[in-house]
């Protein structure tokens, strides 16, 4: 972790979610997707301290599990925004499907200061039926002279719906 202001770097390692996590991904359902909703993840990227006069920036990776053991999980958006509400960037080009419990995940690297303080995640997702509610949450690591500090943020349902 850097303290006070760095160059913006690539978020996402080399290659997309879809070649990242191939192995966790599985056909998107051509059935009805019958239910869906939202998350939102506040993220640290970044940390004010000293009363503003320092800032500390964390690494950020955002995990999205499905937690159904038997239905696909259809991710439709994995979108990051900045401290003022602008969408930074999207992760996902198309719909992608999660097979049962498998998981994908982006990486925000510490040098990565595009999210600023107030950085989020938004995650849409679908399913063709009932299905155990997604786990979203994203864990900030970095340190601060000897310190090495993780922790995570929860995801928070922001829209469920069931046509």
């Amino acid at each position: 972790m850097s303290i006070l202001s760095a160059p913006a770097a690539s978020t996402q390692p080399a290659g997309t979610i879809e070649q990242n996590f191939a192995a966790s991904l599985t056909a998107v359902p051509s059935e009805n997707l019958a239910v869906s909703g939202a998350f939102y993840v506040p993220v640290y990227s970044s940390v004010s301290m000293s009363q503003g006069k320092l800032r500390a920036d964390f690494a950020v990776t955002l995990s999205v599990h499905n937690t159904s053991e038997t239905r696909p999980l259809v991710l439709k958006r994995i979108a990051y925004f900045d401290t003022s509400g602008k969408m930074v960037e999207s992760y996902l080009k198309a719909p992608v499907a999660l097979k049962p419990f498998a998981t994908v995940e982006v990486f925000i690297a510490a040098n990565d200061v595009r999210g600023g303080t107030g950085a989020n995640f938004v995650v849409d997702w679908a399913a063709t039926g009932e299905i155990a509610e997604p786990a979203v949450e994203a864990l900030m690591f970095g340190s601060v002279g000897a310190g090495h500090y993780a922790f995570i943020s929860q995801g928070r349902p922001i829209r469920i719906i069931r046509n």
